[in-house]
């Protein structure tokens, strides 16, 4: 649904003018629809009348199985209108809501923009950021209410505030996992509080793959989904390059020069209808990287740190203070694993579950087909950046055995096994100092995350893991020093070069009681 020039927004008559086809369905189809309809009745009388005349002797069974076969295809018909009327009405509403609608959602995923302007959609990415935001969510949300959501609703209802939107014109559009978090019911959450803050016309739409809120007003196509996962691939291929490259850089800001140029040019391609297909990726990952590996650097010894954690804390820069910044300010390499490792972690759930409790077996296979086509692209992506000479990590099927003897695959709240694995990954990548962002009170991540630490360390002496928790009272200053001691013991074993000794059992447990004994005086 591409805008066009003459486009009238104020206009009943211009959104006419563009859906016609769509109209065209829906009168065409509505037409046969009724007229079917009234021939219901004719035919339910002639039926009667054939009946009755081959109880006279008058007419043959023939008779009556022509019009049995004529009212059935009647029927079909009938029903196959109705079914076209209420697709393309449905279609028209959606399209005419799409261009009245602007629409706001949250810094998460910055490359999908493009997808979803493609569709259609007039889209807008909140970047409003501070404190306020975050009291702002406190005002319209339950304090006991996890952190992430006490943000994204903040930052939707400050950006209403603003005065920027018209508030007849715009939707608001959430993601949705679907699991067992608490993120599933952000969406009542957002729609509870527009209410209290002055703005119940406003309606939120919901991002998810698991059949939730059906009616949203938004809809998920295959076009936009196939350009979605390519967005995300794309954006976590930008991510992992310009990481590698920015902290050794010898003219400061070249590697955001190329994230920058390259976004630009995807969402050009992508906003054309190209660049999305499984061929058209494989041939643009080696460019990419070829462009980043072309940028001049001075390699040196420098701290590596990866983040893992809670998937909105892990990338929002609102969710956990800006940690990529001040990482890099504190002269480390920093290594956040990919997006797409959610996406595969949710879609693997989905077949996992029929291992574990039974069910569809086409669910199960539906999956695997679908990660084994996401692995063929990643493998390539993979295969571009460590071609190139950058670091890559092993694809997600290798990834779905590291925690194998630590952590169950049944582990699947919240962001489940995979932190476990990312944490694993990481320190057999390189990156054994990991920050560990999770909010304060998220249960899941909690026991995924922080409760793994002393089992990851017993079987990787080297990791130097800090959990960090990010809440309304958490204060700034407090978190970036517990990270600043955990880069204090990076730093002295980066000059060093000393193996860590094992962690014993004992330490493993908390330590061995100490008893303090007195030994007496001699005389």
């Amino acid at each position: 649904m591409k805008p066009e020039k003459n486009f009238c927004p104020d206009r009943v008559l211009s959104y006419f003018r563009l859906e016609w086809l769509p109209l065209a369905f829906v009168t065409l189809s509505g037409l046969v629809y009724n007229i079917g309809l009234l021939a219901t009745p004719w035919f339910e009388g002639r039926l009667a009348q054939c009946l009755a005349d081959i109880l006279s002797g008058s007419e043959t069974a023939a008779q009556m199985a022509l019009l049995v076969l004529a009212y059935i295809l009647v029927t079909l018909l009938v029903q196959a209108s109705r079914f076209i009327k209420r697709f393309y009405v449905r279609r028209f509403a959606n399209n005419i809501n799409r261009r009245m609608k602007g629409i706001l959602y949250a810094n998460l995923v910055r490359q999908s923009r493009a997808a979803l302007e493609k569709e259609g959609y007039k889209v807008e990415i909140l970047n409003n950021c501070g404190s306020e935001v975050a009291q702002l969510g406190l005002k319209y949300v339950h304090n006991d209410t996890c952190y992430p959501a006490l943000l994204v609703i903040g930052q939707f209802l400050d950006a209403l505030n603003s005065g920027r939107y018209d508030l007849n014109r715009t939707a608001l559009l959430i993601t949705q996992t679907g699991g067992g978090c608490r993120a599933s019911n952000y969406i009542h959450l957002l729609r509870k509080a527009l209410v209290k803050a002055g703005y119940p016309q406003i309606p939120v739409a919901s991002l998810n793959f698991s059949g939730l809120e059906k009616d949203s007003g938004f809809q998920m196509t295959l076009p936009l989904a196939r350009r979605a996962l390519a967005c995300v691939f794309y954006g976590d291929m930008l991510c992992a390059l310009r990481n590698q490259v920015a902290p050794y850089e010898d003219e400061k800001g070249s590697a955001d020069k190329m994230v920058d140029l390259w976004v630009e040019r995807l969402g050009r391609v992508l906003l054309a209808g190209k660049g999305f297909t499984s061929k058209e990726m494989k041939h643009t990952f080696p460019l990419i990287a070829k462009d980043f590996a072309s940028i001049p650097v001075t390699r040196v010894p420098k701290v590596k740190v990866g983040v893992v954690g809670e998937i909105y804390v892990k990338y929002s820069p609102l969710g956990n203070n800006d940690l990529q910044k001040f990482l890099e300010s504190q002269d480390c390499e920093v290594n956040f694993p990919g997006l797409m490792g959610f996406v595969q972690y949710c879609i693997f759930n989905m077949g996992e579950d029929h291992v574990l409790y039974g069910g569809k077996l086409a669910m199960k296979m539906g999956t695997d087909q679908l990660l084994n086509w996401l692995d063929s692209v990643e493998r390539s992506m993979l295969k571009a950046e460590a071609d190139a000479g950058f670091y890559a990590p092993g694809p997600f099927k290798e990834l779905v055995e590291k925690p194998e003897g630590i952590i169950s695959l049944g582990a699947k709240m919240g962001e489940g096994w995979l932190l476990t694995a990312e944490m694993i990954e990481l320190v057999q990548g390189g990156y054994g100092n990991i920050v560990c962002a999770q909010p304060f009170g998220c249960l899941p991540n909690h026991i995924v995350g922080k409760g793994m630490v002393n089992k990851i360390r017993a079987l990787y002496p080297s990791a130097n893991i800090t959990p960090i928790d990010y809440d309304p009272s958490a204060t700034k200053v407090n978190q970036e020093n517990r990270i600043k001691l955990m880069l204090a013991v990076a730093k002295e074993r980066l000059t060093t070069k000393a193996d860590p000794a094992p962690v014993t059992a004992e330490e493993l447990a908390g330590g061995a009681p100490q008893v303090e004994t007195q030994v007496p005086a001699m005389l």
